[in-house]
């Protein structure tokens, strides 16, 4: 098995799940350069380590061999980043040689798109129907997993690969993240060093301060929905892979404060004028489709989910399978 971007946050929580169910025959790559990533990776077992800048020539050359599977999730997540150009090379024209790579090949190929691609959600966030030519992303990162999602639909790819439409993941090994890191991590961060949790106000009347609602979604369970799907033979398309319950900021920020024993302390602040125009103010997804593939696990309560999360893993800053004894 290959997975890309596999010291990133979606991807080293797969590999822990995978190895979770006994599998450890995994070819890692991902750029590691002058991040922290490398934490995610040691308590992980995997057959071999490749940097993604090696991957694709030694792919034409034969010289990896053949995989069962491939699981990309090696990307540009930044939701900020405003290089199309960057975002674009690194988002689609990859994913696009390494998808028509894995089909020559005959590997089951699953990739992550994102919930970012449904923009303010006007036409709804359904990957029964998706109507890719009707979607509007907010943000030139949601626009470089739509143009693949596209692609791969015009292309007559979706017929034989998975697109993964995360929503608001969250969860341990994401602290490489910067800015990009959760609320809930961010939160716990604040609660920890003043005490108070900073979230923007809203400006728009029918969202109250606090009240923008996101699909939040602990990775132990985008872990769990993902694995499914790539044992899942007969899926193929789009998938949105979220919790099917929309929650509020106010919501999430209890929930740290709750794990934490400390009294809820909020300061609502201006949103980043960049920001503003391009801001999801409700996701939910409709996980229907993934649910009619035999999927049937609940996925965590976000007081659960969350309680896990920080007081087993950034309380004690502890990685994903760092918590387990060593075979």
């Amino acid at each position: 098995m290959l997975v890309t971007g596999g010291a990133g946050f979606i991807g080293s929580a797969v590999i822990w799940g995978l190895n979770q169910r006994g599998c450890d025959n995994i070819v890692v790559v991902d750029r590691l350069r002058q991040t922290d990533k490398w934490r995610h990776l040691a308590p992980l077992r995997f057959r071999d380590y490749l940097e993604a800048d090696h991957l694709l020539p030694r792919l034409q050359t034969g010289s990896l061999g053949t995989f069962q599977a491939i699981l990309h999730f090696g990307a540009c997540s930044s939701t900020t980043e405003r290089d199309a150009t960057y975002l674009i090379q690194n988002n689609f024209e990859f994913t696009k040689i390494l998808s028509h790579w894995a089909v020559q090949s005959k590997a089951r190929f699953l990739y992550a798109s994102s919930a970012a691609t449904y923009g303010d959600g006007t036409i709804g966030m359904s990957d029964t129907d998706p109507a890719l030519d009707k979607l509007r992303p907010l943000n030139a990162y949601g626009f470089s997993k739509h143009l693949f999602d596209r692609y791969a639909w015009r292309n007559g790819l979706l017929d034989r690969i998975i697109g993964l439409k995360y929503f608001n993941v969250f969860g341990p090994n994401e602290d490489h993240k910067g800015d990009m890191r959760s609320m809930a991590h961010k939160a716990t961060m604040q609660v920890q060093t003043a005490g108070t949790i900073q979230l923007f106000k809203s400006y728009r009347p029918e969202f109250k301060d606090g009240e923008q609602q996101r699909d939040f979604l602990y990775i132990k369970d985008a872990v769990e929905m993902t694995l499914h799907l790539a044992t899942h033979r007969e899926a193929v398309g789009l998938f949105n892979i979220g919790s099917g319950v929309a929650h509020t900021w106010l919501e999430l920020a209890s929930s740290v404060c709750r794990a934490m024993n400390r009294t809820l302390a909020i300061e609502f602040i201006d949103m980043p004028m960049e920001l503003r125009a391009r801001y999801q103010y409700f996701t939910q997804a409709d996980i229907r489709r993934l649910r009619a593939t035999g999927y049937s696990r609940c996925p965590m309560s976000l007081d659960i989910a969350v309680q896990d999360y920080v007081v087993n893993y950034l309380e004690g800053g502890r990685v994903l399978g760092s918590e387990e004894s060593p075979r």
